[in-house]
C-alpha cells in the first residue's frame, strides 16, 4: 500500500494531472502486483519558485516540468525491485512527455504497523488487512 506523493509546479491541466497520478499507479501495479484500490496519491501544484530541484551534481539541467514524487511503502523490497519501479516510473511518465531527468523519486520505508486506514486502528495490525506480500 504506498502513499504517493506528488509535487508539481502550477498551469498542467487537471487532465494532465490525472494522468501522471495514473501512470506512477500503474507502474506500481505492475511492479509490485498490489490491488488496483491501492490507490493513494496527493498531487500538489506549486507556484513557480518553490520546487527547488537540482541535479546533486549529475551534470543536467531540470525544466519547470520537473516532478517531485515520494513514495511511502512498507519495508522489505529489494534493490532491484525498487530500481524496477523508478524505471517503470520515468518510462510511464515519459509516455507523457516528461523527460527522464525531470522525474525525482524519493522512496521511504515503514512496517506494517505505521498505517492506519481509517477509525483510529492499524488495520494490518488488527488483521482487518492482510499483510502485503513483498
Amino acid at each position: 500500500m504506498p502513499l504517493v506523493r506528488i509535487d508539481v509546479n502550477a498551469g498542467r491541466r487537471s487532465e494532465e494531472l490525472g494522468d501522471l497520478s495514473r501512470g506512477i499507479h500503474d507502474a506500481i501495479l505492475a511492479e509490485y502486483g498490489i490491488p488496483e484500490r491501492d490507490y493513494f496519491h496527493i498531487l500538489t501544484e506549486h507556484p513557480a519558485g518553490q520546487i527547488v530541484a537540482q541535479d546533486a551534481g549529475l551534470g543536467f539541467d531540470r525544466t519547470a516540468d520537473v516532478v517531485m514524487i515520494q513514495i511511502f511503502t512498507q519495508g522489505g523490497r529489494s534493490q532491484e525491485a525498487k530500481q524496477s519501479l523508478f524505471a517503470a516510473v520515468a518510462d510511464r511518465l515519459g509516455q507523457l512527455g516528461i523527460a527522464g531527468e525531470n522525474v525525482f523519486i524519493g522512496y521511504v520505508e515503514n512496517t506494517a504497523g505505521d498505517w492506519s486506514f481509517g477509525f483510529g486502528r492499524a488495520q494490518y495490525v488488527t488483521g482487518e488487512l492482510a499483510v502485503p506480500r513483498k
